[in-house]
């Protein structure tokens, strides 16, 4: 099993009511067909209801633990909401200063 299905696994323990978890990998550096080491995260849950935006950063970071190893999630930007909050839209990600030039 790859690292995004490991990655969607490990988040069901928040019970999200939304969860997006987008491979990356192939706009950064030293990627080749296959590799997965670069992440995002969109998250909507109840858990982080009376939580700052560190906190919530901090129980996604807790259910992931596992997979942020050498080796395995180099980097992992995440969007954590609660459903009022959520609009149906993250922001996008920055471009990485490594991406492989097209």
């Amino acid at each position: 099993m790859g690292l995004e299905q490991q990655l969607i696994e490990q988040l069901q323990i928040l019970n999200p009511t939304h969860l997006e978890v987008i491979n990356e990998s192939a706009g950064h550096g030293g990627y080749f067909p296959g590799k997965e080491s670069h992440f995002k995260v969109i998250i909507v849950s109840e858990a982080f209801a009376g939580l700052r935006l560190v906190q919530r950063h901090q129980k996604v970071y807790a259910a992931a633990k596992e997979l942020l190893s050498p080796g395995k999630i180099h980097a992992l930007a995440i969007h954590a909401y609660l459903p009022s909050e959520w609009q149906g839209e993250a922001p996008a990600s920055p471009v990485c200063a490594h991406a492989p030039k097209v």
